[in-house]
């Protein structure tokens, strides 16, 4: 089938309470609108709880909290036989990092050697000797020995591994 030129959109906004279920239900009312396109907020697998999906955790599957791939097909298909194209928004320079992004595991892991070191920026031949060979997250909102103190950061034991743990991320 030839998808429909482009002429209105109706951008969804796919999150843990908007689903691939929900959206498959707008279907009709979006085709009896006379749109011609679904633009679509990211839909592959994003940190949980992510309310917009452009912190993508893993690029290789559906979002399970959109319902997954089966939901995913479903979604699409319906989309198609209502004679609909698809806009799909992806930034694919964005991704998540922290413990539900496997590949940013693997490169806190293995480092240099990570065979995902080269999806992220990363300056490995820093000329500054304690950062060379390491990853620099500047995320903290004030000094370390204040973070610290302040007890905002911490050491913790997560499935097994020990993390840094700043607030609620890991």
């Amino acid at each position: 089938m030839t998808p429909p030129a482009l002429g209105a959109t109706y951008r969804l906004q796919l999150h843990k309470d908007f689903t691939f279920a929900d959206a498959r239900a707008l279907v009709p009312y979006l085709r009896r609108l006379g749109i011609t396109h679904v633009y679509a907020s990211p839909i592959l697998k994003a940190r949980p709880g992510s309310t917009h999906g452009y912190d993508v955790a893993d690029p290789t599957v559906a979002n399970p909290e959109l319902g997954g791939e089966a939901e995913r097909v479903r979604w699409t298909r319906a989309i198609a036989e209502a004679g609909l194209g698809l806009l799909l928004d992806i930034v694919p320079n964005h991704m998540g990092t922290g413990s539900a992004n496997p590949f940013w595991e693997d490169v806190l892991t293995h480092g240099p050697a990570s065979r995902y070191a080269s999806w992220f920026d990363i300056r490995w031949s820093s000329t500054v000797e304690p950062l060379r060979g390491r990853v620099l997250v500047p995320v903290l909102g004030d000094k370390l020995p204040k973070v610290i103190a302040r007890g905002e950061i911490q050491v913790v034991l997560t499935e097994g591994r020990l993390r840094l743990k700043y607030f609620e991320n890991d």
